[in-house]
């Protein structure tokens, strides 16, 4: 029986004891149609609590003025950012935080990642680089460096983005502090079924980006999320949603469009046999793979073949 959850947002507990709202909004070029502070205030307004930003992205300053005239208490407020690759330089972490809360005009955030596992030269400010703008920076030194944040009352909890299985298995037993979450591209198309039950299986979180697919991964269109949502009246977003969420794993569509706003924040309870039609699907794409910027990155992606050089 399908059922239409709309009392709210869960929460998955992270390791240390915070709470994260199972589903959020991602804000990955959300700037690019000059929205973004409206979508964001709307969201907030619609009960989204969980606001997924980056160094990167270059939109936190809008991002930081919506919050503030969203009026929504900061304490309600779960806000998660990410340090780019250009500020894994130890010396470089605790400033590359400061950059962060200045442009999102907070005291704190809920959640800081490394954006990515290898690091970049500090020159380097975008993702069109070659081999020679990698920078010779250990991922332990790098989370180290995080490890130290802890207690300032700047961050309530760290964690990695676009980890994989071979690199958290080499750094796991390094760490002091465990990283509370993984944030990874996840789909039926990339549904990462290894990478999510070792993260899940270590007490590490997982938030799942892109999980409506996009571009030219067209997961929205698969005839059996198409089935799936039309059996029971509700959108393929809300199938997909559902679906990363019955696996524990956290979500932040990003949407400009109110009403799918208003959807993607209203998971359903799909059936054990339309969770295992998802999971028969064959389709294999991913939106998201810097390995083909430079063969050095392959070992992100490719963790059989990976030697995790920068542990």
């Amino acid at each position: 029986m399908f059922v239409l959850q709309t009392s709210g947002v869960s929460n998955v507990k992270l390791n240390n004891g915070v709470l994260m709202p199972e589903v959020g909004l991602g804000t990955w070029k959300a700037h690019e149609q000059g929205t973004l502070r409206e979508t964001v205030k709307a969201a907030l307004g619609m009960g989204y609590r969980h606001i997924d930003c980056a160094k990167y992205y270059g939109n936190q300053r809008e991002i930081g003025d919506a919050l503030k005239e969203a009026g929504v208490p900061r304490k309600d407020l779960f806000i998660t950012s990410k340090i780019f690759e250009n500020r894994h330089r130890p010396e470089l972490v605790a400033g590359a935080l400061d950059e962060i809360l200045d442009e999102l005009q907070l005291e704190y955030l809920d959640l800081l990642l490394v954006h990515w596992p290898y690091a970049l030269n500090p020159e380097i400010d975008h993702d069109d680089f070659t081999a020679n703008d990698l920078d010779d920076v250990p991922i332990m030194d790098t989370w180290r460096a995080m490890e130290t944040l802890i207690g300032t009352g700047k961050v309530r909890a760290i964690g990695v983005s676009n980890f994989n299985r071979s690199i958290l298995q080499r750094m796991l037993p390094q760490c002091r502090v465990r990283p509370a979450v993984n944030q990874i591209e996840v789909h039926p198309y990339n549904p990462e079924h290894k990478l999510v039950g070792y993260c899940q299986a270590n007490d590490i979180a997982v938030t799942g980006y892109c999980p409506l697919g996009g571009g030219r991964v067209d997961v929205l269109g698969d005839s059996t999320i198409q089935r799936i949502a039309a059996a029971h009246g509700c959108s393929p977003a809300q199938v997909l949603i559902s679906w990363q969420v019955a696996r524990g794993i956290a979500a932040i569509p990003k949407s400009n469009n109110e009403s799918r706003l208003k959807q993607n924040l209203q998971t359903v309870t799909l059936t054990l046999d339309e969770m295992q039609a998802i999971g028969q699907i064959t389709a294999r794409q991913r939106k998201v793979d810097p390995s083909r910027n430079t063969p050095e990155l392959r070992w992100v992606f490719h963790e059989d073949e990976a030697k995790c050089p920068l542990i």
